[in-house]
């Protein structure tokens, strides 16, 4: 939405006092506005500090999500779940080094404590999981790809393990073959340059769905 010159200056012309009722009433609506206001002008944690809170919670939910397993679409579910607060986390610090981050230790948990779990369905029951998890690991290389080539250097560890959990396993090493996924680029950190337009290439051509 935008917003003409004459509505901007009325606002500005505005009593501090009415504008203050006009902010809370507008931050009561807007969770993601708010938080992030709060962040940035009241709390005392840092990025890393948030970061590391987000990825405590991660880890609890996981433990969950581990013991509680009962199908690959409930713990498809439960990623979504999880996802949902690393999003939370970006829109309030952008933080986007966190971002993958946060992304690489969830699917990396997730995939490492398992494997024997998500193999003990048919591959059918598995296929929504895999094909999200495939989805999400493009997501991931595109946004690594943006990233300073420090933060690259840190995250090749990660990369290369999410490369081989997903080797490991034979039913999702199926869907990233059919689906154009080379774990090569994650092993090797080769990640292409143009992995963004493959994805989106990828989505026209009817894959990762």
């Amino acid at each position: 939405m935008t917003f003409s010159k004459e509505f901007k200056e009325a606002l500005s012309e505005l009593p501090s006092k009415e504008k203050d009722k006009l902010l809370f009433r507008l931050l009561k609506k807007d969770r993601v506005l708010a938080n992030r206001l709060y962040f940035e002008l009241v709390s005392d944690l840092s990025v890393d500090d948030r970061r590391e809170i987000v990825k405590a919670r991660l880890a609890q939910q996981i433990d969950s999500a581990t013991e509680n397993f009962y199908s690959p679409g409930y713990l498809n579910l439960d990623i979504r779940s999880m996802s949902g607060e690393i999003n939370d986390h970006l829109l309030m610090t952008k933080d986007k080094f966190g971002e993958v981050h946060l992304n690489l230790f969830m699917l990396n948990e997730i995939l490492d404590r398992n494997r024997e779990k998500i193999l003990g369905f048919d591959p059918s029951r598995s296929h929504k999981l895999s094909t999200a998890i495939i989805a999400r690991t493009y997501k991931i290389m595109g946004l690594a790809i943006k990233l300073h080539e420090d933060y690259m250097v840190d995250m090749q560890d990660d990369l290369k393990k999410l490369g081989q959990l997903i080797g490991d396993n034979p039913y999702l090493m199926d869907n990233a073959i059919y689906n154009g996924l080379n774990v090569n680029w994650l092993i090797f950190g080769e990640i292409p340059e143009d992995i963004i337009e493959i994805q989106r290439e990828l989505r026209r051509d009817g894959y990762l769905r």
